[in-house]
């Protein structure tokens, strides 16, 4: 029996190599920064532990940072799958981050330079994942839609 399923464009797209290598690179991002912010976390353990005073904001970041790991690879997984919701929510997300959490860190006194200098480090992956969704593998994969003027 011969089925006629109408196969949207997007899912279409998901199955190409291009788009699969696109997700792949964003997943594996996702994991750097993962890494990255549990070694932030370890870093403020140990410093802390050593006698050095440690703010609330550092200990909060510190924690929320790998957390936010978590979430976003499950955007992307998501995103992977077809969901658009959570692919425009990376998209936006990984905009963001790098830009809230950088520029919070280079006003005076927020917290150490030490920390400022780690807390880059650890955005330089969410940088490459806002430039990946952007790619044009996934702009095929999630092409934006226009609305008629009502």
């Amino acid at each position: 029996m011969q089925t006629d399923r109408h196969i949207p464009p997007a899912a279409a797209h998901l199955d190409r190599p291009h788009t699969r290598r696109a997700f792949a690179a964003l997943t594996r991002s996702i994991r750097v920064y993962a890494a990255l912010s549990a070694v932030a976390l370890l870093a403020v353990i140990v410093v802390s532990s050593s006698g050095h005073m440690m703010n609330t904001f550092m200990w909060v970041r510190a924690v929320l940072l790998p957390v936010a790991a978590l979430l976003i690879y499950r955007m992307a997984v998501s995103a992977s799958r077809g969901s658009r919701r959570a692919f425009e929510r990376l998209a936006a997300l990984t905009v963001i981050m790098p830009i809230a959490i950088i520029g919070v860190d280079v006003i005076p006194g927020v917290c150490p330079p030490w920390y400022a200098v780690l807390q880059v480090v650890c955005m330089l992956p969410i940088i490459r994942v806002a430039f990946v969704t952007r790619g044009s593998a996934l702009r095929a994969a999630f092409p934006t839609s226009r609305r008629p003027c009502s």
